[in-house]
């Protein structure tokens, strides 16, 4: 069997590079795939060639053996990419996957801001879109077979709120999956990838298999008698890897898995996360369902909640993050806030509601993310002074030098490169001179300048 990757060029704001070279959990998404699809076939899936750069090139796919085509932006797990495949074998046909418009997980997270969803219609007249993502037991067909995939979602609390916040549903909830799948567009779709649909959905399912499982119930229940430990703290959900270190103060509540060559520090507590390689976590940090790349540092007393941190990346002391994403090589200074509540609410009739949360799509245009909270984006290679405030949905693009000043100290909008403080900050009487390593996409193919949102 062959396998064809379809090509996604476009830049994903602010990081400014394409959505396959982005990190999620602790590996890229390119990787990601490549990793999921050995493992399934056992190594038997072959490269068919050279990138496909358009749809109809699938076209060209010739018959000589079984092929998988997909789109190297788009995120999926083993448990999605075995249902589709199962069924789509089980047709004899060729067919692609897609999603119910009308399933509440794929509603919340993978159509919000997504621009390139093709639309049909199944025999009932359920509206669903097609992803890039077909399977050809002989080579292209022109009668390809949508096959949907389901969710399998689970509405589930992550803390209760006054009723202002949540708009009088008394908690904040997120439709949990037993399948999932996103096509990453944007730094909002990372987060869900990575978070929501990632270590988030993999606790839930946890939960549900020990509930419906007596015998793994009963091999958690040995290994924490044998181990002296409480049941969720044991090596059967937390896996470690080698040379890693860890304070025996350290409380780490699994599923969570933590890389090769880690530091756990003193009073460290981890919740639900993926960690990975050559990362330092100091004392007194707090992690929750949350992931960090490798050769990621946290000093003490940094917090992150719901996070998803890349590679190379400092978090400084007294800093938390709520619902945010943080590009590679990049540093976010000691006492920084990123708000993740519009505290402005707006007026509907007689009453005051939550103002609702816009982020920014491929295109550079605005769009409702259909959630009360949510934090902000930092791309890669960026350096964010101590004591800054961050407003929910902004993005501070690639190679950004922020400093606090009586000026700025609040970013309410999404900051440019242009905007970046190192164009104006003098060293020795010059100017600073910082190279850029990640410019746009129109910068690099001289492609009309991107239009950026506006608060």
């Amino acid at each position: 069997m062959y396998r064809f990757i379809l090509e996604d060029k476009r830049h994903v704001l602010p990081f400014n590079e394409p959505a396959s070279k982005l990190v999620i959990g602790t590996e890229l998404l390119l990787t990601h795939q490549e990793e999921l699809l050995a493992e399934y076939f056992k190594g038997k899936l072959q490269l068919g060639g050279e990138p496909l750069q358009i749809r109809e090139q699938i076209q060209d796919i010739r018959p000589d053996d079984a092929a998988i085509v997909y789109r190297d932006s788009l995120w999926f797990d083993r448990e999605f990419f075995d249902m589709f495949y199962q069924q789509a074998r089980a047709t004899g046909r060729a067919c692609r996957a897609a999603i119910y418009d009308d399933d509440k997980a794929h509603r919340a997270y993978a159509i919000p801001l997504t621009t390139d969803l093709e639309q049909a219609r199944d025999s009932d007249g359920r509206l669903m879109y097609l992803l890039d993502l077909w399977y050809f037991p002989n080579g292209y067909t022109p009668d390809i077979v949508p096959i949907p995939v389901p969710s399998g979602w689970k509405e589930k609390g992550f803390y209760s709120v006054p009723d202002f916040m949540a708009q009088d549903r008394g908690d904040l909830t997120h439709y949990l999956t037993e399948r999932s799948v996103i096509s990453v567009e944007t730094w909002v779709h990372v987060f869900y990838a990575a978070v929501i649909l990632g270590v988030f959905s993999r606790g839930n399912r946890l939960d549900e298999q020990i509930k419906r499982d007596n015998f793994l119930s009963l091999r958690l229940l040995w290994r924490a008698i044998i181990e002296q430990r409480q049941i969720m703290t044991t090596s059967a959900v937390v896996k470690v890897g080698k040379d890693t270190v860890i304070d025996p103060s350290a409380i780490i509540n699994g599923p969570t898995t933590i890389g090769d060559n880690c530091t756990i520090g003193a009073g460290v507590v981890i919740d639900n996360c993926t960690i990975g390689d050559n990362v330092n976590i100091s004392q007194g940090c707090q992690l929750m369902l949350s992931t960090v790349g490798n050769h990621c540092f946290l000093p003490f007393r940094a917090a992150l909640f719901m996070t998803a941190m890349m590679d190379n990346t400092i978090l400084a002391q007294n800093t938390c993050l709520q619902m945010c994403v943080i590009g590679r090589n990049s540093f976010v200074g000691a006492g920084s806030t990123f708000t993740d509540f519009n505290l402005v609410p707006a007026r509907v009739g007689a009453r005051l509601v939550p103002r609702p949360i816009r982020a920014t799509n491929i295109q550079g245009e605005l769009g409702d993310v259909n959630q009360v909270v949510l934090g902000s984006a930092v791309g890669h290679n960026c350096r964010i002074g101590a004591g800054m405030i961050v407003f929910p949905g902004r993005m501070i693009e690639s190679d950004v030098v922020l400093v606090a000043s009586p000026q700025r100290r609040v970013v309410a909008r999404d900051v440019t490169y242009e905007e970046s403080d190192h164009h104006s900050l003098m060293i020795g009487g010059k100017p600073l001179n910082i190279p850029r390593q990640y410019p746009r996409q129109s910068e690099q193919e001289n492609d009309p300048e991107p239009t950026w949102a506006t608060w």
